[in-house]
Protein backbone atom coordinates (compact mmCIF):
# COMPACT_ATOMS: atom_id res chain seq x y z
CA UNK A 1 0.00 0.00 0.00
CA UNK A 2 2.64 2.20 0.95
CA UNK A 3 4.63 1.16 -2.34
CA UNK A 4 1.11 2.88 -4.55
CA UNK A 5 1.43 6.09 -2.32
CA UNK A 6 4.45 6.63 -3.27
CA UNK A 7 4.48 6.13 -7.04
CA UNK A 8 0.99 7.96 -7.13
CA UNK A 9 2.77 10.79 -5.63
CA UNK A 10 5.48 10.48 -7.58
CA UNK A 11 4.03 10.02 -10.76
CA UNK A 12 1.47 13.22 -9.64
CA UNK A 13 4.71 16.06 -9.90
CA UNK A 14 6.12 14.17 -13.40
CA UNK A 15 3.94 16.61 -16.12
CA UNK A 16 5.33 19.81 -14.44
CA UNK A 17 9.22 17.90 -14.14
CA UNK A 18 8.69 17.25 -17.90
CA UNK A 19 7.69 20.55 -18.98
CA UNK A 20 8.98 23.67 -20.34
CA UNK A 21 8.43 26.68 -18.08
CA UNK A 22 9.39 30.17 -17.25
CA UNK A 23 9.62 30.28 -13.50
CA UNK A 24 7.37 28.01 -12.65
CA UNK A 25 4.65 29.01 -15.38
CA UNK A 26 5.14 25.62 -17.86
CA UNK A 27 3.37 25.21 -21.55
CA UNK A 28 -0.03 24.00 -21.05
CA UNK A 29 -0.69 26.33 -17.63
CA UNK A 30 -3.16 29.35 -17.60
CA UNK A 31 -3.32 32.82 -17.63
CA UNK A 32 -3.69 33.10 -14.13
CA UNK A 33 -0.66 31.53 -13.65
CA UNK A 34 1.07 33.81 -15.60
CA UNK A 35 -0.49 36.84 -14.13
CA UNK A 36 0.17 35.42 -10.59
CA UNK A 37 4.07 34.63 -11.08
CA UNK A 38 4.62 38.04 -13.72
CA UNK A 39 2.58 40.40 -12.32
CA UNK A 40 4.21 43.10 -14.31
CA UNK A 41 2.56 40.84 -17.40
CA UNK A 42 0.19 42.79 -19.79
CA UNK A 43 -2.28 40.15 -21.04
CA UNK A 44 -4.26 41.20 -23.72
CA UNK A 45 -6.55 40.13 -26.94
CA UNK A 46 -3.66 38.94 -30.01
CA UNK A 47 -3.16 42.07 -32.51
CA UNK A 48 -4.13 39.39 -35.53
CA UNK A 49 -5.99 36.57 -35.94
CA UNK A 50 -4.21 33.17 -36.32
CA UNK A 51 -5.16 29.70 -35.27
CA UNK A 52 -2.34 29.48 -32.64
CA UNK A 53 -3.18 31.80 -30.20
CA UNK A 54 -5.66 33.93 -29.58
CA UNK A 55 -4.15 36.17 -26.32
CA UNK A 56 -0.83 37.29 -25.28
CA UNK A 57 1.01 38.37 -21.69
CA UNK A 58 3.47 40.22 -22.99
CA UNK A 59 6.95 42.01 -20.68
CA UNK A 60 6.89 39.64 -17.55
CA UNK A 61 9.87 40.64 -15.74
CA UNK A 62 11.70 37.51 -14.70
CA UNK A 63 14.38 36.25 -13.62
CA UNK A 64 16.19 33.40 -15.38
CA UNK A 65 18.93 31.65 -12.81
CA UNK A 66 19.46 35.07 -12.40
CA UNK A 67 19.59 36.18 -15.03
CA UNK A 68 17.10 39.57 -15.38
CA UNK A 69 14.73 38.66 -18.65
CA UNK A 70 11.74 39.55 -20.20
CA UNK A 71 8.83 36.94 -21.09
CA UNK A 72 5.85 37.15 -23.22
CA UNK A 73 3.49 34.39 -23.39
CA UNK A 74 0.77 32.84 -26.00
CA UNK A 75 -2.49 31.54 -25.25
CA UNK A 76 -5.16 30.15 -26.80
CA UNK A 77 -8.32 29.00 -25.19
CA UNK A 78 -6.17 30.04 -21.92
CA UNK A 79 -3.43 27.14 -22.38
CA UNK A 80 -0.36 28.75 -22.37
CA UNK A 81 1.03 27.57 -26.64
CA UNK A 82 4.35 28.95 -26.31
CA UNK A 83 6.50 31.22 -24.78
CA UNK A 84 9.39 33.75 -25.24
CA UNK A 85 12.22 34.82 -22.99
CA UNK A 86 14.72 37.73 -24.27
CA UNK A 87 17.64 38.79 -22.36
CA UNK A 88 21.45 40.54 -22.65
CA UNK A 89 23.36 38.42 -24.69
CA UNK A 90 25.95 38.67 -22.88
CA UNK A 91 24.01 36.52 -19.93
CA UNK A 92 23.91 33.91 -22.68
CA UNK A 93 26.16 31.50 -20.90
CA UNK A 94 24.09 31.70 -17.34
CA UNK A 95 21.03 31.35 -19.34
CA UNK A 96 22.42 28.10 -21.05
CA UNK A 97 23.45 26.65 -17.71
CA UNK A 98 20.40 27.30 -15.88
CA UNK A 99 18.29 25.34 -18.54
CA UNK A 100 20.37 22.67 -18.55
CA UNK A 101 19.91 22.25 -14.97
CA UNK A 102 16.34 22.69 -15.47
CA UNK A 103 15.59 21.22 -18.80
CA UNK A 104 18.52 18.46 -19.06
CA UNK A 105 21.36 18.23 -21.73
CA UNK A 106 19.98 19.51 -24.74
CA UNK A 107 18.88 17.84 -28.07
CA UNK A 108 21.53 19.70 -29.91
CA UNK A 109 24.35 22.58 -29.26
CA UNK A 110 25.98 24.38 -32.43
CA UNK A 111 27.60 27.57 -32.70
CA UNK A 112 27.05 28.93 -36.37
CA UNK A 113 29.59 31.06 -38.30
CA UNK A 114 27.53 32.79 -40.70
CA UNK A 115 29.94 35.06 -43.30
CA UNK A 116 30.22 37.24 -45.72
CA UNK A 117 32.10 38.14 -48.93
CA UNK A 118 34.99 39.76 -47.14
CA UNK A 119 33.97 39.65 -43.61
CA UNK A 120 35.40 37.41 -40.72
CA UNK A 121 31.49 36.55 -39.78
CA UNK A 122 29.65 36.39 -36.78
CA UNK A 123 28.65 33.19 -34.37
CA UNK A 124 25.10 32.31 -33.22
CA UNK A 125 24.97 29.69 -30.89
CA UNK A 126 22.08 27.58 -30.71
CA UNK A 127 21.30 24.40 -28.02
CA UNK A 128 17.64 22.93 -28.79
CA UNK A 129 15.64 20.62 -26.21
CA UNK A 130 12.51 18.64 -27.17
CA UNK A 131 10.10 16.81 -24.95
CA UNK A 132 7.20 14.97 -27.12
CA UNK A 133 5.43 17.19 -29.41
CA UNK A 134 7.65 20.24 -27.10
CA UNK A 135 10.20 22.24 -28.09
CA UNK A 136 12.89 24.90 -26.94
CA UNK A 137 15.38 27.06 -28.72
CA UNK A 138 18.09 29.08 -27.42
CA UNK A 139 19.75 31.45 -29.66
CA UNK A 140 22.46 34.15 -29.16
CA UNK A 141 24.57 35.86 -31.65
CA UNK A 142 27.52 37.29 -30.41
CA UNK A 143 26.82 40.75 -32.12
CA UNK A 144 23.27 41.14 -30.65
CA UNK A 145 22.54 42.73 -27.76
CA UNK A 146 20.04 40.04 -27.04
CA UNK A 147 19.58 36.71 -26.50
CA UNK A 148 16.55 34.84 -26.73
CA UNK A 149 14.67 31.25 -25.91
CA UNK A 150 11.81 30.60 -28.26
CA UNK A 151 9.07 27.25 -26.23
CA UNK A 152 6.31 26.33 -27.98
CA UNK A 153 3.87 23.12 -28.44
CA UNK A 154 3.53 21.73 -31.92
CA UNK A 155 3.74 23.80 -34.66
CA UNK A 156 3.38 26.96 -33.03
CA UNK A 157 6.45 28.46 -35.01
CA UNK A 158 4.61 28.01 -38.63
CA UNK A 159 1.20 28.84 -37.30
CA UNK A 160 1.78 32.28 -35.03
CA UNK A 161 2.24 34.11 -37.96
CA UNK A 162 -0.25 32.54 -40.30
CA UNK A 163 -3.09 34.87 -40.51
CA UNK A 164 -6.53 33.76 -40.62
Amino acid sequence: MRALVAAMLLSAGVPSALAFDANGVALGGREADVKKTFPSAHCKPLEWRTAAADRRCDDGRASIGGVQAKVTFYLKADVIQAFDIRFSANDAERVRAHLKSSWGAPLSETTETISRKGDAGKKIFKARWEKGTDQAVLTAAEDRRRGGVEVSRGNFPDEVYRVK
